[in-house]
């Protein structure tokens, strides 16, 4: 299926509702207040939306709360609140724990409700959650975006949605105000497709950076002329400008984390895999990935993958030290 384009006319781009517009008083759940979740959620808050949410952890939870959200005692009791429920968890088994799948509770959180997966999963296995949410009477969108931490907190993420055509429209206008676009994919797990093949072309295309800047240290290139030809030319992005500035900036913090990315590089590699694609690009760089993560860096922006290039290198000449300090 190709996705087609929506862009959001629910919510205004500042966050004030449009008086008279349907659904935009309606309430969400929302379950998953990681790096992501946190800003996710506080858009829904701010585009008006009664915004029910749920963790693990209790500080995420008082965050949302102060700006207006309301917490739930656990999942099912954010269910029991909110017709529409966002997903935004770490893992398949997260979301499994959760939901209680296979259980009663299930059954009865799901039935009458839309539940928005928002994750990267295999396509395997978010249509078998489809097929039993389904079963339970429930209904089912898949709404991976594109975009990390920075993007979440600007509302600049893409979203890709699949399901069934109502559901899907049901739900777009709660995704619309966490997303600059959201674009129609088709049937589950049609999104999850088209978000592996976006990861393949992000992951590849950082790692491609790292490299880039770890050859020009060894060279002993100017790094800051770098960053700025690279900016200037036409290969520049968005996500290549904000990576080559935490480089020379000597800053790490993550807004996509090495094991975060490692995570959906293994994804993008299996599914590839399961395709018969060929996959040297995201092999290589699911592989630095590791590297970095077994060196103790997993907490690192995706851009500290110079590290593991730096690791394999022959160790520099005093005279000629590493310009970036990991």
């Amino acid at each position: 299926m190709v996705c087609r384009r929506h862009l959001s006319y629910t919510h205004r781009r500042d966050g004030r509702r449009h008086e008279g517009r349907r659904m935009t008083a309606r309430t969400v759940g929302f379950i998953g207040l990681g790096i992501m979740g946190v800003p996710m959620a506080t858009r829904l808050v701010r585009a008006g939306f009664d915004v029910v949410v749920w963790a693990r952890s209790a500080a995420p939870m008082a965050e949302l709360v102060s700006i207006g959200a309301r917490s739930a005692r656990d999942a099912a009791g954010v269910f029991a609140e909110a017709e529409t429920v966002v997903l935004m968890l770490r893992d398949e088994a997260a979301v499994d724990d959760v939901l209680r799948r296979g259980s009663a509770p299930f059954t009865e959180m799901v039935a009458g409700r839309t539940v928005v997966q928002m994750g990267t999963f295999t396509p395997a296995f978010s249509s078998s959650l489809a097929r039993e949410v389904g079963e339970a009477g429930g209904r089912y969108v898949e709404a991976p975006v594109s975009g990390s931490r920075g993007p979440a907190i600007e509302g600049t993420l893409v979203g890709m949605l699949a399901g069934d055509p109502d559901a899907v429209a049901h739900a777009e206008p709660v995704v619309a105000a966490m997303c600059a676009q959201t674009f129609r994919c088709g049937e589950v797990p049609s999104a999850l497709a088209m978000k592996l093949a976006v990861n393949t072309f992000l992951i590849t295309m950082v790692t491609g950076l790292a490299e880039t800047f770890h050859f020009a240290t060894r060279a002993g290139a100017d790094l800051d002329l770098l960053r700025e030809i690279l900016a200037a030319g036409p290969m520049a992005s968005v996500v290549s400008r904000g990576k080559a500035e935490k480089l020379t900036a000597d800053d790490l913090s993550a807004q996509a984390a090495i094991s975060d990315v490692l995570k959906n590089a293994r994804l993008a590699e299996d599914a590839a895999h399961d395709v018969g694609a060929d996959h040297p690009l995201i092999t290589a760089s699911r592989k630095l990935y590791e590297e970095a993560e077994a060196a103790g860096r997993g907490g690192l922006d995706m851009i500290g993958v110079i590290a593991a290039l730096a690791a394999r290198a022959e160790p520099l000449d005093e005279e000629n030290p590493t310009a970036v300090t990991i």
